[in-house]
């Protein structure tokens, strides 16, 4: 009869060999983001500006006037992080803060003039960085980096959110 207590997970000497972490797809797309937002801060004119607050910028710029829920939806950056982000916008007046007049408990986001106009100020060099993160992969590769990233992020969009 088998122990019960004993632990079912490997011993240091029974772990596959095999396994090298660094060439496992969340390794990678990490490493890759990583290159991504040095890329981004390197290039940005705006040295305060983060890739997360320009994404968040034009989430709300596209929806706006939109909930937290919206912007956290679009961007797929968690909710804490969402309101961070809003608090650090605000204090910069490229957004605005509101309550939903039929919901006072619902924040509504709007970008201001200075955020839109930071926004069009940065889309060229964001057009850049993309090129610079693409780096030497040839147009199919590139497409095809695009569809398969794409086509793992909706993976769990498809499945109810399991």
């Amino acid at each position: 009869m088998p122990n019960p207590s004993a632990s079912s997970a490997p011993s240091a000497d029974q772990t596959a060999p095999d396994y090298d972490f660094t060439e496992q797809v969340g390794h990678l797309l990490r490493r890759a983001y990583q290159r991504h937002v040095a890329i981004f801060q390197q290039t940005i004119p705006d040295s305060q500006l983060t890739a997360a607050q320009f994404v968040v910028l034009c989430a709300v710029r596209d929806r706006q006037p939109c909930s937290l829920n919206e912007v956290v939806r679009a961007t797929a950056i968690d909710q804490a992080t969402v309101r961070g982000i809003i608090e650090r916008l605000k204090a910069r007046k490229l957004v605005a803060v509101s309550h939903d007049p039929n919901d006072r408990r619902k924040v509504v986001v709007t970008v201001t003039p200075g955020g839109l106009a930071l926004i069009d100020e940065t889309v060229p060099f964001a057009k850049q960085i993309s090129e610079q993160t693409f780096g030497g992969l040839n147009p199919a590769e590139r497409v095809a980096v695009t569809y398969l990233l794409r086509k793992m992020s909706e993976i769990d969009e498809g499945n109810g959110g399991a």
